[in-house]
């Protein structure tokens, strides 16, 4: 049975002990109950794996000793998903849950001309994706900005030396898979992902005037979590 995994912000490899902060000393001690003696992982998000053994068995300031410390190579393939919010906070929540435990890289979500929810929890989405990595047993965790307008956004975009943007969009023009883009052997995936009702048409030229490829991810029109997952998917796992 896997040992317990946990986050903890930074991580300094000089030191072998490391003091829990108050919320994961709580959930080490009251909820599971753990004693000292016993041992459980921990993660930087930064590709550091600790194993540690709890040496203070404290409620609100838990001290493990540092047994064991390996680091996860990053994966070469940086894929970012640049999202609109939604209305219903709890579907963008999902999409974020979903995104991580696949192991999307980097995730801007997106305030654009249709965007009806615009009001977002930065510590409450980030504590989301903590999660799903310690759920998903992961030690890098994903890249998680603060909102920015869809201009901004693609107007900020660098032309990627060795990557790759898509906007994926209902109206009917010629457009690629996922797959057929990735045929090209890129390193560097970034996808737009609209809002209910979809980009608009001023929006969809202004990514395609700087170059972004319209993609199609299937023959059904999806909402924009679900899209989002299938686009994670696809980058990620294909």
């Amino acid at each position: 049975m896997p040992l317990p995994f946990f986050y903890i912000e930074r991580y300094d490899s000089s030191a072998s002990l490391v003091t829990l902060n108050e919320e994961t000393s709580k959930h080490v001690i009251q909820v599971l109950r753990m004693k000292v003696g016993e041992q459980l992982n921990l993660t930087d998000g930064k590709g550091t794996l600790l194993t540690a053994i709890i040496t203070e068995a404290h409620k609100k300031n838990c001290v493990v000793n540092i047994q064991a410390v390996s680091h996860e190579v990053k994966a070469t393939r940086k894929t970012t998903i640049a999202i609109s919010l939604v209305k219903n906070a709890s579907r963008f929540e999902w999409f974020l849950e979903k995104a991580t435990e696949i192991g999307v890289r980097e995730i801007i979500p997106l305030v654009c001309e249709r965007t009806e929810r615009q009001y977002f929890r930065y510590d409450r989405m980030k504590g989301i994706v903590v999660s799903a990595m310690l759920q998903s047993q992961q030690t890098w965790l994903p890249v998680l900005h603060a909102p920015v307008t869809f201009h901004e956004y693609v107007l900020q975009t660098t032309i990627f030396t060795d990557g790759q943007n898509m906007i994926a969009h209902c109206e009917e023009v010629s457009k690629k898979s996922i797959v057929q883009i990735m045929e090209g052997g890129a390193s560097m995936y970034n996808i737009l992902i609209g809002p209910e009702g979809d980009f608009t048409k001023d929006e969809i030229e202004l990514a395609l005037a700087n170059h972004y490829k319209p993609v199609a991810l299937g023959q059904t029109r999806l909402r924009t979590e679900t899209a989002g997952v299938v686009a994670a998917t696809i980058l990620c796992m294909q």
